[in-house]
C-alpha cells in the first residue's frame, strides 16, 4: 500500500494491531481503533474490531454490529517515527 493512498478502514477489522505494516500504520495514523479488552476467556491478540475518527464512532459501529462497546478499549493510532 503506497503512502497517501486512500484506504478502506473496514479492510483492517480483524487484523492484529501489532502486525500492521509500517505503511499500514502510516495510512491509519490519526484513526481510533477498538480492540476487545483482554480477559482469560479472550485471545491475547489485540484484533481490531472497529476503526473510526473518534472513539464514539467506533462505539456506535460496535453497537450496530451487536458488540458491547464496554468490553472494548479505544486507542488512537499515532504516526510511526520515520528517520
Amino acid at each position: 500500500m503506497a503512502l497517501g493512498t486512500a484506504i478502506d478502514s473496514k479492510n483492517f477489522v480483524g487484523q492484529v494491531v501489532e502486525r500492521l505494516t509500517l505503511d499500514e500504520r502510516f495510512a491509519l495514523a490519526g484513526k481510533w481503533v477498538a480492540t476487545e479488552i483482554y480477559t482469560p476467556e479472550t485471545t491475547p491478540l489485540r484484533r481490531i474490531q472497529s476503526i473510526g475518527d473518534t472513539p464514539g464512532e467506533c462505539a456506535r459501529d460496535l453497537a450496530a454490529r451487536g458488540l458491547d462497546p464496554k468490553s472494548h478499549q479505544f486507542e488512537l493510532l499515532k504516526q510511526p517515527y520515520r528517520a
